[in-house]
C-alpha cells in the first residue's frame, strides 16, 4: 500500500511538473513574440527618466548614442523603440533638443535612441563618410545591443529623421534591416540619388509618414542638384513609394488645412488603412515643423508652423505595429493597427529641458543637407 502511494505521489507530481513546463513552454512562446533578452535587467534610478551616453563597436569602429529611458521604466515590460536619426553635421543630441521627442508628452513610455553619425553624416550622400553597407550595420548592431540591454517590444521598433537622416530613415527602408522596424517617418528628406539606388523592402506595405516644405530651399520639393547629390522630387519620391506598399490608385486623397498651407495626403495600401502618409506645409523651410519655437527654425530664419510634426509621428507609430510570427521572425504581413492604450503621462524632464537652453548656445553651427 505503501508503495502505491509513493507511486501514485510520483505521478502526480509528474503531472504538475509535466503542466507547469507547458505553462512555460506556453509563456515563454507569448513573450518571444515581442519581449527581448533585457527584459529583468534592472537599471539604476538615474538612468531613468534621463538620457545617457552609450557606445558600442560596429564594423571595428566605436559608435556612438543617446538613449533616453522613459519614466517609470519597467525592466519586466516590454516598451517600444524610437530612433532618431540627425542631420548632417550635426549629433543626436541636437536632433533630440529640436524635436522635443524624449519630453513625456510625446513619448511616455518609449525608450527613445538618437544614434550619431560618423562624423556628423549619414551614409547615402556623396559627402558621407562611412559606406551605406556600414551604417545599415550599425543599425543592426545598435538594436542587438538594445534588445539585450532593455525590454524591448520587438514589434513596435520604429525610425524617425531629418534631413540627411532623414535620408537614411528612407534606405534602412529600403534595405534588409528595415525588416525590424513597424514604421518609418521622415522629415525634410535628402534622398539623394534615390533612384539610382535599389530599394527592395523587407515586407510590403511599409507604414511611412512623411513631411516637407514648400519652401525648403536646401532639399527643394522639386528636386534638383543637392549638396549630397541628385535630389528626386518629392511628388516622385512618394510615387515610388505607392507602388512599393501596392497602394490603390484612388485613395491618395488630398486635405487641405490651414487656408490651403497645408496639406496632407493619405493612401491605402494593400489592405492597410493610411499606410502612406504625407504632409506638405507650403511655408516651411528646412526645419522641424512645429508650433512651437526649435532650434532648427532658428537656422533656418523660421518661426513656428501649424503642425506638430513631433506630436503626429508619435500619433502615427502608436497606429502601427510588425506582424509576428510565433517564434519572432517576420510574416508576410507589414503592419497592423495597434490597440494598445497609450501610456499615461508623466512630468517633463527638467534635466532635457534644460539642455535645450544649452543646445540655443550652438545653434549657429545647425547644418543640414
Amino acid at each position: 500500500m505503501k508503495s502505491v502511494n509513493i507511486f501514485t505521489r510520483s505521478l502526480s507530481a509528474l503531472a504538475a511538473i509535466q503542466v507547469a513546463g507547458a505553462a512555460w513552454a506556453t509563456t515563454t512562446a507569448k513573450r518571444d513574440d515581442t519581449a527581448t533578452a533585457g527584459c529583468g535587467l534592472q537599471h539604476p534610478a538615474a538612468a531613468i527618466n534621463t538620457t545617457q551616453a552609450h557606445s558600442l563597436m560596429s564594423s571595428n569602429r566605436n559608435r556612438t548614442y543617446s538613449l533616453h529611458l522613459p519614466a517609470g521604466y519597467n525592466a519586466s515590460a516590454p516598451h517600444p523603440v524610437v530612433m532618431g536619426f540627425h542631420g548632417s553635421g550635426t549629433f543626436g543630441g541636437l536632433f533630440e533638443a529640436d524635436t522635443k521627442l524624449s519630453e513625456d508628452r510625446y513619448s511616455a513610455g518609449k525608450i527613445m535612441v538618437y544614434p550619431d553619425g560618423v562624423r556628423g553624416n549619414w551614409a547615402g550622400a556623396n559627402y558621407s563618410n562611412v559606406s551605406l553597407d556600414v551604417d545599415l550595420q550599425f543599425v543592426h548592431d545598435l538594436l542587438m545591443e538594445l534588445r539585450d540591454q532593455f525590454c524591448i517590444d520587438n514589434s513596435r521598433i520604429y525610425a524617425t529623421g531629418l534631413s540627411n537622416g532623414a535620408g537614411f530613415v528612407n534606405a534602412i527602408a529600403c534595405n534588409a534591416v528595415g525588416g525590424e522596424f513597424a514604421a518609418f517617418a521622415p522629415h525634410s528628406g535628402a534622398y539623394y540619388n534615390a533612384t539610382d539606388q535599389p530599394c527592395t523592402p523587407a515586407r510590403s506595405p511599409f507604414a511611412i509618414l512623411s513631411f516637407h516644405g514648400g519652401n525648403d530651399t536646401t532639399v527643394p520639393y522639386d528636386g534638383g542638384e543637392g549638396e549630397g547629390g541628385t535630389l528626386p522630387a518629392i511628388r516622385d519620391w512618394l510615387s515610388e513609394w505607392a507602388k512599393r506598399d501596392n497602394c490603390t490608385s484612388d485613395s491618395g486623397q488630398t486635405v487641405d488645412s490651414f487656408d490651403g498651407d497645408v496639406h496632407h495626403v493619405s493612401w491605402n495600401c494593400d489592405g492597410e488603412q493610411a499606410a502612406l502618409q504625407h504632409y506638405k506645409i507650403d511655408d516651411l523651410g528646412h526645419c522641424w515643423a512645429s508650433t512651437e519655437p526649435n532650434l532648427s527654425q532658428l537656422g533656418a530664419a523660421q518661426g513656428p508652423t501649424h503642425i506638430d510634426a513631433s506630436r503626429i509621428i508619435m500619433d502615427f507609430f502608436d497606429n502601427f505595429t510588425k506582424s509576428m510570427q510565433l517564434d519572432g521572425t517576420n510574416s508576410t504581413n507589414s503592419t497592423s493597427p495597434d490597440s494598445s492604450p497609450a501610456p499615461a503621462s508623466a512630468p517633463a524632464n527638467p534635466l532635457f529641458l534644460g539642455s535645450v537652453s544649452v543646445m540655443a548656445m550652438i545653434v549657429s553651427l545647425w547644418i543640414y543637407g
